[in-house]
């Protein structure tokens, strides 16, 4: 077959990248951040299936737990799910990227052992020979064979957190924070793992030139938006005189982009910095001479 052919086969008009969003969860957020990548998503309220702004792509909303096994076995070529539900499914897909979220905002989660605060158990090996009611039974029961505990391991069908105590004496649970256990009168005695969210796709769409090319082009824009979402801009004219001072209060930031201004003598400055420095940084500036000094906010970062 010839190279122009080829292209031609790999960009024929009506090919679709059929993508499993999270259902749940994490469905506001990964919706979120589509749009912040420029990838704007719509559909019609408790619709299972989106439509994109980009008519290459086919979204289907699906709970996160079955996104492993619809990419393993193409009914979809790509899709968003944890690291946990990866292991739990232990399905044969590539893993693209590690998207650093949550269902709260950037983060990641945790797999944890927990009892009602009025419990005598305090640790794993106290677990022998009790029962413990999860979603995540395989990572779970691989967890206590490798600390030596034998306990029965119940599927649990959600509220999971009401079963401590009543009718199981432990459960592992996936939590952010903690505030809902704590609420629940529960308390961690362990942590089994650590989960994010993964992109995955399908080994065959993997090979298929036309849907890892799109597959990347999803990924670097959702990778550039979260790249952004703990950063601002920062612009600030600054005086000759001034400028060594203002350098100083930067230390941490790097290649800061400097342009002469109209003005004889000053300079534009412009960096980027997290939202957690500029709070701090911003009454620095203005005390070592900066004026003019803009915050605004980015939408995808590339590194």
């Amino acid at each position: 077959m010839k190279k122009s052919e080829t292209r031609k086969k790999e960009t024929r008009p009506g090919r679709k990248l059929v993508i499993g969003l999270p259902k749940g969860s994490l469905e506001e957020t990964t919706v979120r951040l589509f749009r912040k990548a420029g990838l704007n998503l719509h559909g019609k309220p408790r619709s299972y299936y989106l439509s994109a702004d980009d008519a290459e792509l086919e979204v289907m909303l699906i709970r996160a737990q079955e996104i492993p096994l619809y990419v393993a076995d193409g009914t979809l070529d790509m899709g968003f799910t944890g690291k946990d539900w990866l292991t739990e499914r232990g399905s044969r897909v590539v893993e693209v990227a590690e998207l650093s979220y949550a269902k709260s905002g950037l983060g990641q989660v945790k797999l944890v052992l927990a009892v009602p605060e009025n419990s005598p158990i305090r640790g794993v090996r106290d677990l022998e020979g009790k029962r413990i009611a999860t979603e995540l039974v395989r990572v779970t029961q691989d967890y206590l064979k490798k600390n030596g505990v034998r306990a029965q391991v119940d599927f649990s069908w959600g509220a999971t957190e009401i079963k401590a105590g009543k009718l199981c004496d432990a459960i592992a649970e996936l939590t952010e924070s903690g505030s809902t256990l704590r609420a629940h009168n529960l308390k961690i005695i362990d942590t089994i793992m650590v989960s994010t969210t993964r992109l995955v796709a399908n080994p065959a769409a993997w090979k298929d030139a036309w849907k890892r090319r799109k597959i990347e082009y999803v990924s670097l824009l959702l990778q550039a938006a979260l790249n952004a979402e703990d950063l601002v801009g920062l612009k600030l004219n600054v005086c000759n005189r001034d400028l060594k001072k203002i350098m100083s209060v930067l230390p941490a930031l790097k290649n800061p982009t400097l342009s002469p201004l109209a003005r004889p003598g000053w300079h534009a400055l412009e960096v980027i910095c997290t939202r957690d420095e500029v709070t701090h940084l911003i009454p620095r500036l203005k005390e070592a001479g900066a004026e003019g000094i803009v915050e605004y906010p980015l939408n995808r970062v590339v590194f």
